[in-house]
């Protein structure tokens, strides 16, 4: 007999994809995509899962169709889409950093600030959000929706362009220069309101967003195991402030312990050397899966 309650989860098509379906499976929840079919197996009979596109996951979720779902704050914004808003999770298939919408022109482009776009022409994806830039500055321009090879425009067809970028590599490389920030935008997970206010699916909700955020929190830390004689215990907690709060064990051999702590990863090639010259033995190091506050 089919379980009565599901949760119908939205998660993004296209270039999150691959992120999302590995930060769910680091949070227990086994996705298999299939070419064929927009609906995906998951190991949770109370999940339904839909692979949607990020563009339209607000609306469905505002409309009811999806209970929740995994979308870019941009999307929310230029659906101006009336959802709750559960968590943001800072994942993108290329940086951990926030991805950015911005005003992008030609390097040689007399243009250098917003105001200088009055009467111009700009292609985007990002309409609305670009419109509405645009009356804040209280500037008249012609806002065109383009359906890709948008840095290609900015060249030949328009003045400007507003696209998404990260590092800002690929805007360089086509030699365009960054006039302005619309929005900065991660992924958050968003919940409509009814699903919001029914207690059953408020629960999973709050369930998935603690594993995601838990797998997401483990993604930048290592687990640190290692031993110590008790006399340079106090030295090397002293010495290095990574080590905070440390679980410390006694171990069977008279005068040693077992010191044992969650660091970011970053910092343990630096680490791990003033351990061994701390006087510290048998240094472990080991990948997590959640770290859970």
């Amino acid at each position: 007999m089919k379980n009565k309650c599901t949760l119908r989860f939205g998660l993004p098509k296209g270039s999150l994809q691959e992120a999302t379906v590995e930060k769910m499976a680091k949070a227990g929840f086994n996705i298999q995509v299939s070419s064929r079919s927009y609906i995906p197996y998951v190991d949770d009979d109370e999940l339904e899962i839909r692979l949607i596109r990020a563009q339209e996951i607000s609306r469905y979720v505002e409309h009811g169709y999806l209970d929740c779902g995994i979308t870019g704050y941009d999307w929310i914004q230029e659906n101006n889409s009336k959802v709750h808003e559960v968590g943001e999770f800072l994942f993108s298939k290329a940086t951990r950093q926030p991805a950015r919408w911005v005003l992008a022109v030609p390097e040689d482009s007399p243009i250098k600030s917003v105001k200088d776009l009055q009467g111009k022409r700009i292609a985007t994806e990002v309409v609305q959000l670009t419109r509405r830039y645009l009356r804040k500055h209280k500037v008249k321009a012609e806002v065109e929706f383009s359906w890709g090879a948008t840095e290609f425009k900015a060249h030949e067809l328009v003045d400007a362009i507003v696209e998404l970028t990260e590092t800002g590599s690929s805007l360089r490389a086509n030699k365009l220069r960054i006039v302005d920030t619309l929005l900065s935008s991660t992924p958050r997970l968003i919940a409509s309101h009814a699903a919001w206010k029914d207690a059953w699916k408020r629960q999973k909700i709050e369930n998935l967003a603690l594993l995601l955020k838990g797998a997401l929190e483990a993604e930048a830390k290592v687990g640190l195991k290692m031993n110590i004689a008790e006399k340079n215990l106090a030295k090397l907690l002293q010495t290095l402030p990574a080590l905070r709060n440390p679980t410390v064990s006694s171990l069977s051999q008279a005068g040693w312990v077992a010191v044992e702590t969650i660091i970011d990863e970053h910092v343990v090639r630096e680490l791990i050397p003033q351990l061994k010259l701390a006087g510290a033995e048998g240094i472990i190091e080991y990948p997590l899966n959640k770290v859970v506050y």
